[in-house]
């Protein structure tokens, strides 16, 4: 089974063209597709990861994002729950599609290399 590591927690199954989670590895979405549409999102209000700096009661601008003009979507691991990718939007924006492969030309590059991937370690645990 030939699989091809793109990111940290992410890799394409080249024989059954698939999304996976490296972590657990998890069967995440066809990999001609995006690979967020097979994740869970949260929706997150970016206050909640930078804190104002000034006192929101006395100042309009506090050095922290305001949720009407931005917003945090955090992707998740269905199974597992490792969070596999981060990204700051508009609100009403559509999730970016920030990874689109030739898929065809990476089966054919892959196609008579032998792939070996260093195992992920587990939390807690050290390679």
């Amino acid at each position: 089974m030939k699989k091809v590591l793109v990111t940290e927690n992410l890799r394409i199954n080249l024989d059954s063209e698939l999304w996976e989670c490296r972590y657990c590895d998890a069967e995440l979405v066809s990999a001609r597709d995006n690979y967020k549409r097979g994740l869970l999102v949260y929706d997150r209000d970016p206050r909640e990861i930078h804190k104002p700096l000034l006192d929101p009661e006395k100042y309009t601008f506090t050095y922290s994002p305001k949720p009407e003009w931005t917003r945090l979507l955090e992707y998740y691991c269905p199974r597992c729950g490792t969070m596999i990718e981060t990204e700051y939007l508009p609100p009403g924006h559509p999730p970016e599609h920030d990874i689109e492969l030739d898929f065809d030309a990476l089966k054919a590059q892959w196609r008579d290399k032998e792939i070996t991937e260093h195992p992920h370690a587990k939390p807690g645990e050290e390679i």
